[in-house]
């Protein structure tokens, strides 16, 4: 197993408070919503900011994902632990992701809080999500099994395709390990490459309290937070669900292989308020990939379940789908029997296998769900149009969370998590934060 060449020696003296990327990235969003809320044009105005961020890490990604993976791989002795891995992995993605459909359906049905508003369909402004619709359409499952396969070995390195990369890096790896001691030299020039890959992946990360500022900004620029209120029941109703989701069902698993799932949240705030500020758990992924390794889940399963998991393992996105299907179905009237639910519940299923972690998809994969769905009017999307960003973040922390757990789950599961440095990781005895441990 190859270790990233990072330092290993104990932490320097903390840096002042304000040097940390916690407080910048709680200071820049603050600063953003206040600006957003006080002068709405320059919020607006601050999305450049969000987006160029957002590009910065999404132009890493890709040589982060494939070093992992393919130095991971090639140092296991055995090829087989790659698809036991793969299997155990696709295993948990599964059953989490049917159940936090199920939980954002029996909630919705529970809690009902689109009932009463007596929507009339052919009121709303159907324009506003024909873009989304027209998207959606594209969401075959023929489609998306050929988008997975790449069109020549290098194009997936210029593209913003996961799953691609996970494919090319799978194979590589495999590649390697079978050709033995004659790829060795090709081995240890990607373990040399790793450490001014991840050196470029601490510098883009201190542009995040700028990337989030602007994400912000623009967010409440152009929504406002008075368009919370109107819808405020469903938003309130879906962070509570998340919430319970994670402490709770989460919670759960982490207590039953033995650690904490706030002690992980915690070793994870940075990244967890860069997701928040910009809406995107890809803006976290290289980091969490570093420090998932660092907790001491072996560098083979996290290259394996983490970019494959930002695909499949989507449980903020599965909450939202079925608790905002029938939110839909209650504010316009619309009968739902159970048959009907079940049918929801299966193509939900499939359609949010393959969504992207990135802002909108979650809106687009809604949208695919409900054109199979007739029963549930496409058109009532216009209800929650502007407050799906609000409900973007909370997505995005979901998804992040439940694939860190994954992470930390399968690695028990394949017996490859040091439990000492997961331990020792959670209860941040030497931690330092993923800049400052990058740059090491």
């Amino acid at each position: 197993m190859h270790a990233l060449p990072l330092s290993e020696t104990a932490a320097p003296e903390r840096p002042p408070f304000y040097r940390q990327l916690y407080f910048q990235v709680v200071f820049a969003i603050v600063v953003g919503v206040l600006l957003g809320h006080f002068e709405p044009a320059y919020g607006a105005a601050m999305k450049p900011f969000g987006d160029a961020f957002i590009k910065l890490i999404k132009m890493i990604i890709a040589p982060v994902i494939f070093l992992t993976i393919v130095t991971g791989i090639s140092g296991m002795s055995h090829l087989s632990a790659v698809g036991r891995v793969f299997g155990k992995a696709m295993a948990y993605f599964l059953t989490f992701s049917t159940l936090a459909l199920v939980v954002g359906l029996v909630v919705a049905n529970v809690m009902q809080p689109g009932t009463g508003m007596h929507i009339n369909v052919a009121d709303l402004d159907q324009s506003a999500v024909k873009g989304y619709v027209a998207k959606s359409h594209e969401m075959t499952l023929t489609g998306f099994v050929m988008d997975i396969i790449p069109k020549t070995l290098i194009s997936p390195f210029v593209g913003d395709n996961i799953l691609q990369v996970l494919l090319v890096s799978v194979l590589f790896g495999v590649s390697l390990a079978m050709v033995g001691d004659a790829g060795r030299p090709i081995v240890d020039f990607l373990d040399g490459l790793t450490r001014p890959v991840f050196k470029l992946v601490n510098i883009v990360m201190k542009a995040a309290p700028i990337g989030a500022f602007g994400a912000m900004a623009f967010t409440i620029g152009k929504f406002g937070l008075g368009s919370l209120v109107n819808l405020a029941e469903l938003v309130l109703t879906f962070y509570i669900t998340s919430a319970v989701f994670v402490l709770v069902i989460l919670g759960a698993v982490a207590r039953l292989c033995g650690f904490s799932v706030i002690k992980l949240i915690r070793y994870l705030k940075d990244e967890l308020l860069l997701v928040l500020g910009t809406s995107s758990s890809e803006s976290a992924l290289p980091s969490l990939m570093h420090k998932m390794e660092k907790a001491g889940c072996a560098k083979s399963v996290v290259g394996l379940v983490v970019p494959t998991g930002y695909s499949f393992n989507l449980d903020g996105t599965n909450i939202y789908m079925t608790l905002a299907a029938l939110f839909i179905a209650q504010a316009t009237d619309t009968d739902l029997t159970l048959g009907h639910q079940i049918a929801l519940l299966l193509v939900a299923m499939l359609s949010s296998k393959g969504a992207a972690g990135v802002t909108g998809a979650g809106f687009i994969t809604l949208a695919a769900t409900l054109a199979v769905v007739p029963e549930v009017p496409v058109a009532g999307m216009a209800l929650i149009l502007g407050v799906d960003r609000f409900m973007s973040e909370c997505r995005s922390l979901t998804n992040f969370i439940g694939n860190a757990v994954a992470t930390v789950v399968v690695s028990r599961w394949e017996k490859a998590l040091d439990h000492e440095r997961l331990h020792a990781a959670l209860n941040g005895e030497g931690a330092r934060t993923a800049p400052e441990a990058l740059a090491g």
